[in-house]
């Protein structure tokens, strides 16, 4: 056991919990200088890092601990994730890609890749990326209007009506919002009276 690397993670630990990231950030990166395999470290790292909003750091952390784990669905969302914010929407996308490859039911990562891919002007392949986040997520709206405005911006008007058809079930305020975004006025018949 390397007592130094445990005192270190242990002060990262306490400081971060205390909400002190600057100081648990210098702790977490002496941790792991002293044991390169220190995986919760480089997490932590990632994290925090992730949080200020500091996405080249972010993305170094996400990949070490990938360098460790590289068949962690979730690092990989986390990854793509924070290079999206970074505005790298290839290499998010690609991030996103592996996560679902690993773990094909993770919604959060489905409804990523089809923000990158609208992001790149992909607008097919952005619709059906956000279509398996609806059927994993039934009821979230965003990844609705999302998918709706992917069909869209990819021509597809019959499809763009039933997304609004099904939204308006759950979120008829939302769908309002896709039916103005996409200037169909022609959808406004299907948008209930609002009180708002």
């Amino acid at each position: 056991m390397n007592y130094d690397h445990w005192r270190h993670y242990a002060r990262g630990w306490v400081f971060h919990f205390l909400g002190k990231p600057d100081i648990a950030y210098e702790a977490y990166v002496e941790a792991f200088r002293l044991d390169p395999r220190d995986v919760q470290s480089a997490r932590h790292l990632a994290a925090i890092a992730a949080g200020k909003k500091h996405w080249e750091a972010a993305e170094s952390w996400f990949e070490k601990v990938l360098e460790l784990l590289p068949a962690d669905a979730d690092t990989w969302f986390n990854l793509g994730f924070v290079r999206e914010h970074a505005g790298k929407a290839e290499a998010s996308l690609a991030a996103f890609k592996e996560a679902v490859r690993l773990k094909p039911t993770q919604d959060r990562a489905w409804y990523g890749m089809g923000l990158a891919h609208a992001r790149l002007g992909q607008h097919d392949a952005a619709a059906a990326a956000l279509q398996e986040a609806v059927k994993l997520q039934p009821m979230n709206g965003e990844a609705y209007y999302q998918w709706g405005m992917a069909l869209h911006h990819a021509n597809r008007p019959d499809e763009v009506k039933a997304v609004v058809e099904k939204l308006v079930d759950f979120e008829p305020k939302r769908a309002k919002k896709l039916v103005q975004d996409t200037t169909r006025a022609d959808l406004m018949p299907l948008i209930p009276e609002l009180p708002f």
